[in-house]
């Protein structure tokens, strides 16, 4: 089950002019916990969903994690849950198979 670990204060504007906020998620998946950034709009639009931005042992290390980055990290999160690249064959937390490049 997916757990919001933060919610980061910064705003963020998307390639399409609009206004998110970030929230860190992460899940167990087998004996590891993934991590990955939701963008949520401030005002219209979907909520935006980054890959896999990492995996770690334990809950205690994806919490760390969550609690480290920068503004620039998340706008680079959000430049990839706008333009996802495919993926192919990587299972997910989220029960979906990815592609890989």
């Amino acid at each position: 089950m997916a757990r919001v670990l933060f919610r980061f204060p910064e705003k963020l504007e998307g390639s399409d002019g609009v206004v998110y906020t970030a929230r860190a998620c992460a899940a167990p998946f087998g004996h590891i916990w993934e991590g990955w950034i939701e963008f949520v709009p401030l005002t219209r639009g979907r909520v935006l969903t980054s890959p896999r931005e990492t995996t770690q042992p334990n809950f205690q290390d994806v919490l760390y994690w969550a609690t480290g980055l920068s503004r620039v990290y998340l706008e680079g999160a959000l430049d990839r849950a706008e333009h996802p690249r495919p993926r192919v064959g990587l299972r997910t937390s989220r029960g979906r198979a990815r592609r890989s490049a």
